[in-house]
């Protein structure tokens, strides 16, 4: 978060934006890799493999196996407008 901010990443909502004072410093944080794929000895690079997004847009993220990558929600919300 200190690298990314509190803006989804798909969608671009600010929930301090949008809120005010109780949406400040609310986000979700997806693994961009599911944590039940890394091996134990994994060490989560917070750049790398996490990745700050809203609850709807990680809601859609999640909708299949293997989750749908950041991109592929992006271009559904550009491709749906």
């Amino acid at each position: 978060l200190d690298h990314y901010g509190y803006e989804c990443q798909v969608c671009k909502i600010k929930f301090e934006e949008q809120y005010g004072d109780i949406g400040r410093d609310f986000i979700h944080v997806h693994h961009i890799t599911p944590v039940s794929k890394l091996g134990s000895g994994y060490v989560i690079n917070p750049i790398d493999d996490l990745m700050p997004v809203c609850p709807n847009c990680h809601s859609m993220i999640h909708k299949k196996d293997p989750p749908f990558t950041i991109n592929e929600i992006k271009h559904f919300i550009e491709n749906e407008k």
